[in-house]
């Protein structure tokens, strides 16, 4: 008496995308066993794709069969045994030696015969055909929908699906946590084992409403989506559906992880100075001590060798020697509200020569175009040679393409300038009163801002200004005029900010495209 062993098996796709559930396979082959008098000893089912070879449960059929414990396997058709050439080479080669005597199917005919392997063959040829075809075809709309700039995948975390559309929105409870946790990050006051525990205490879960392990939150910090950029398998392309953070947030939060940021726990110190002031005597880092419980003082910590640098730094005398620094780039709310004034009225008029120049270069493209269409209408009939058509054509597509990328320069980035300048020019005008109201973290923010290569030596703190708080500087009048122990009561002249629009070097630190528009 012939032995079968029964196989079913599904792919892992959903339920309504297959042909028959494992359910409805095993029903359907016992009816067929009980019809045709087989003697099933047992049963094997998987919940796997069969495109790639290593399926464990119907590799454990084959070594079973192998050893003579059943002679034959029941299945509903061939392509549930096989879809790929391995799988169904291997077995053949066992119909062959004798090891299979034999394949019933309820929708295929087998005879253990030449023909009979012949046609099994194709059968399992037709299923590998079958599944590349699909890649392929799947392939090709996951490209086009790139093109396009469509998600081609499920959402992710903070978006929804969209069936009708086949587009993803924003999810409305999910995105407002997601762009929560990108601006905490940014801060750099937390690790991302305690971004996991805020997330999830806020109601941030993944699938099946599990919490997001920490390897989650780095892969969704990293996640280019989220500002409205498409990262796929390498390659980024520019998205359609509407972004849940901006560019410069996801920049930031980048700056973050690439400093491998550790803070685990909240310290019971925070000393401020720590972490970027260095020894003017051998490079070292600074790092603090607090005495008698209440006084915090601040040395080298002489990791690079000797050091003779002293010991009591106070951290209030720093911050009177930051305070003073920062003076030099302090702009009265007057002054400030001015240059804010001219902002305006100078974006304005930016505004203006952008609209021309792009109306020229718009007049310009019309042009190429109907160079093009007259070039193609002397080739159809005849007038020019086709060696002369693809010359005059070649120089026609790059004066079109590079039209195309100055409009679009002009588009994106003739008015960018703008936040960042109106940005120096608040902070500037802010360090009054941040030194007024005594906060010493948001000074040391506005320092590292606007300072670079702090160094302490002798007891005295320096930093260099970067561009173009130092050019604001040079420019202001207060620094020589007020002393500091009068810094937070003097009213500082209104030196005049023409500057601002003359200097070159200062306007393409703000203005990307100074190019432009020179002056």
């Amino acid at each position: 008496m012939v032995k079968y062993f029964l196989y079913a098996r599904k792919s892992t796709e959903s339920e309504d995308r297959q042909v028959l559930s494992i359910e409805a396979q095993i029903t359907e082959l016992r009816e067929f066993a009980k019809k045709e008098n087989l003697t099933i000893i047992a049963e094997f089912t998987e919940s796997m794709s069969a495109k790639d070879p290593g399926r464990p449960i119907f590799n454990e059929l084959l070594t079973r069969l192998e050893k003579g414990e059943a002679d034959g396997i029941i299945a509903w058709h061939p392509d549930r045994l096989a879809r790929n050439s391995v799988d169904g080479g291997r077995l053949i080669y066992l119909i062959d030696t004798g090891k299979i005597k034999d394949l019933k199917f309820p929708t295929f005919r087998f005879d253990n015969n030449a023909y009979g392997k012949f046609i099994l063959t194709i059968a399992f040829g037709q299923s590998k055909y079958y599944t590349d075809n699909l890649s392929e075809n799947i392939k090709r709309g996951i490209r086009q929908k790139l093109r396009k700039g469509i998600w081609p995948q499920w959402a992710p975390l903070g978006y929804l699906n969209d069936y009708k559309t086949k587009t993803i929105v924003i999810d409305g409870q999910k995105a407002p946590l997601i762009k929560k946790a990108f601006e905490l990050y940014a801060t750099g006051n937390y690790s991302l084992k305690t971004m996991k525990d805020i997330l999830y205490n806020e109601g941030l879960v993944g699938k099946k409403d599990k919490p997001l392990s920490i390897s989650n939150i780095e892969y969704l910090l990293k996640n280019p989506i989220y500002y409205g950029v498409i990262r796929y398998n390498g390659d980024l392309y520019e998205g359609t559906h509407p972004p849940i953070i901006t560019k410069q947030l996801f920049d930031k939060v980048q700056d973050v992880l690439k400093q491998k940021h550790r803070a685990t726990r909240k310290k019971k110190y925070n000393f401020i100075f720590r972490g970027f002031v260095k020894c003017g005597e051998c490079g070292a880092m600074i790092t603090a001590e607090i005495k008698k419980k209440k006084y915090i003082y601040y040395h080298c910590t002489k990791r690079k060798g000797k050091c003779y640098q002293p010991f009591n730094t106070t951290e209030q005398d720093l911050i009177n020697q930051l305070s003073y620094g920062l003076a030099k780039i302090w702009l009265n709310d007057k002054t400030t509200n001015r240059i804010l004034q001219d902002f305006e009225e100078y974006k304005e008029k930016e505004s203006n020569n952008v609209s021309v120049q792009m109306q020229q270069i718009e007049k310009q493209l019309t042009e190429i175009r109907q160079r093009l269409d007259r070039l193609l209408d002397g080739y159809i009939s005849g007038l020019i040679s086709p060696s002369e058509y693809q010359e005059k054509k070649q120089v026609l597509i790059e004066q079109k393409v590079e039209l195309k990328q100055k409009l679009d320069s002009l588009q994106k980035k003739s008015i960018g300038w703008f936040e960042l300048a109106k940005d120096i020019i608040l902070t500037c005008n802010s360090v009054n009163k941040i030194v007024e109201e005594k906060n010493n973290q948001k000074l040391v923010g506005i320092s590292q801002k606007a300072g670079s290569n702090f160094v302490l030596k002798d007891k005295q703190l320096s930093f260099s200004l970067k561009e173009p708080y130092d050019f604001i500087a040079q420019k202001n009048f207060t620094v020589n005029k007020i002393p500091f122990s009068d810094f937070q009561t003097a009213k500082s002249p209104s030196p005049d900010f023409n500057f601002l629009f003359q200097n070159n070097s200062l306007c393409r630190s703000w203005r990307r495209e100074w190019d432009l528009n020179p002056r």
